[in-house]
């Protein structure tokens, strides 16, 4: 889940939770990554909940910025193919992995 707008990073895992729980209506322990990015755009916190306990990835660029927009829908799904394209500096908004296939029954 991709906030659509920027985060103060001086908030760690609590503040990131309740903001989570707040603004996005979610359990922050549910399995999701939480992604969240300041006003310049070079800097990235992820948080999400491993089996027993909050893990907290917090990345910032020497140089360019992340292929982020602010929007009004307050919040992003991304897929963890768009989340490591947006890692790489990448527009997720714009590129197409393969369509996923499922299958009832095997060959």
């Amino acid at each position: 889940m991709l906030s659509c707008i920027p985060t103060d990073m001086r908030k760690s895992i609590n503040g990131l939770s309740i903001l989570v729980s707040d603004s996005f209506g979610l359990n922050p322990a549910e399995e999701y990554v939480f992604v969240f990015w300041n006003r310049k755009r070079d800097k990235l916190k992820a948080l999400y909940w491993d089996r027993n306990g909050f893990c907290l990835y917090y990345k910032i660029l020497e140089k360019g910025k992340f292929k982020l927009q602010e929007s009004r829908h307050g919040k992003i799904e991304l897929t963890l193919e768009q989340f490591s394209w947006l890692l790489d500096g990448l527009d997720f908004t714009k590129l197409k992995g393969h369509p996923r296939l499922h299958y009832d029954k095997y060959f």
